[in-house]
């Protein structure tokens, strides 16, 4: 088997794991009493962004062979999720203990996220070029979960796709024993607390339009995890069969514009690409909030595929924009940071703040609450998207054209 097969491979069980349960556990909970506690269940993921780094830097890069954490990370989350929905449901369910083993899921997988992406930069020799092919193979992966789970096996309200994640995160586990040996790549190095949250890249990028970057981007993240958290439910609620499946539609369009991303940058510039991106999230949640009262398939399918464009046209052009922003000794640090302020800091927030308003305002009554509940993410994506307009003006002779 060659390396390439083997990397699409890595990617493509990677990402069906997290696709098998992250859209379907609010409807999950939900199901068997558990509506109170869904923000908990998204609130484990930026934990987990929060603490992977220091062990990505701190362990993992400096004294295990990567393929062998990946194996023994994914062992341990494929057990814990495993078991999770057998202390949700029956004579000793406990929302606690439930949110416990998915955090200790989160904790194993999201460090590994990094590290396939790093195993596979490794046994690349045209990174630029082969890393999109190999990486595409993880968005079919969370699709391909989407429909089996959803479609094939109809078990949005039930146990099955954490079961299904769990099966699949074991195999990842005994997959990756046999993935390319890749040595620690930081074995002779000692890595530093300032160097691995960021902190030496923020000073050296410390100028007006990378700091209103990186503030817009921690807001953004706000309303994006009340997307994660409860559009499933949403689309469940409005009587659309296969929640699930209808969430993937997202993840195809995101295939789809990142596709089309390389020939619009040159023409829209990166405030523009970045102003669309978050123009989306307005939109999307503008179209939920219209679609809310009656149920209107089109608005609210409409809102689900908008996904390509809320997060390719600013998550991913965000990406470039640092990498092409950061000199090539900090480019690193600074995307970590990044990821720390959005997928871990502004997530952590957005799911408390989505859970509040979800137990504030949704009680099941009438659709026309769900109305109410996304008319706030949409003011709010509006108002990160006026502060970025007004405030951002990249420099004519930045590498990164703002047009």
């Amino acid at each position: 088997m060659s390396i390439k097969l083997r990397l699409s491979i890595m990617m493509f069980l990677q990402y069906a794991i997290w696709g098998s349960w992250y859209v379907t556990v609010g409807n999950y909970m939900s199901a068997i009493g558990m509506s109170s506690t869904i923000h908990w269940a998204y609130t484990v993921s930026p934990i987990a962004a929060i603490i992977s780094p220091f062990f990505l830097g701190m362990v993992a890069d400096r004294f295990f062979a990567t393929e062998k954490v990946l194996g023994v990370l994914h062992l341990i989350g494929g057990v814990s999720i495993l078991f999770a929905p057998f202390v949700a449901e029956g004579s000793f369910a406990s929302p606690t203990f439930f949110i416990f083993l998915l955090l200790i899921h989160m904790l194993s997988y999201m460090p590994t996220v990094g590290l396939t992406n790093s195993l596979a930069f490794s046994h690349l020799d045209y990174q630029e070029k082969d890393f999109p092919m190999i990486r595409v193979f993880g968005t079919i992966g969370w699709i391909v979960a989407g429909i089996f789970v959803s479609k094939i096996l109809g078990a949005d309200e039930t146990s099955l796709p954490l079961k299904v994640a769990g099966i699949a995160s074991i195999i990842m586990g005994i997959f990756s024993l046999t993935l390319p040996h890749t040595p620690p790549p930081a074995k002779e190095k000692k890595p530093s607390f300032r160097e691995i949250i960021g902190i030496d890249a923020i000073k050296k990028l410390s100028n007006r339009p990378f700091i209103v970057f990186m503030v817009s981007s921690f807001l953004i993240s706000i309303p994006l995890a009340v997307y994660y958290a409860y559009a499933p439910v949403f689309v469940n609620s409005s009587g659309i069969e296969n929640p699930a499946f209808v969430m993937s539609f997202g993840q195809m369009s995101e295939v789809l514009f990142i596709l089309i991303m390389p020939l619009l940058f040159p023409i829209l510039g990166v405030k523009k690409m970045l102003l669309t991106g978050m123009g989306a999230w307005a939109l999307r949640y503008l179209l939920f909030a219209a679609g809310a009262e009656d149920a209107v398939v089109w608005m609210i399918l409409s809102g689900v595929i908008l996904h390509g464009i809320c997060y390719d046209f600013f998550f991913v052009a965000g990406f470039i924009y640092v990498d092409k922003t950061a000199s090539v000794e900090i480019r690193g640090q600074a995307q970590g940071f990044i990821i720390l302020a959005t997928y871990g800091f502004g997530m952590l927030i957005g799911s408390q703040i989505a859970g509040l308003l979800f137990n504030n305002i949704i009680t099941g009554s009438s659709l026309l609450e769900w109305q109410n509940f996304w008319i706030i993410p949409a003011v709010f994506a509006i108002a990160v998207m006026l502060f970025f307009g007004f405030m951002f003006n990249e420099p004519k002779n930045s590498k990164v054209n703002s047009n």
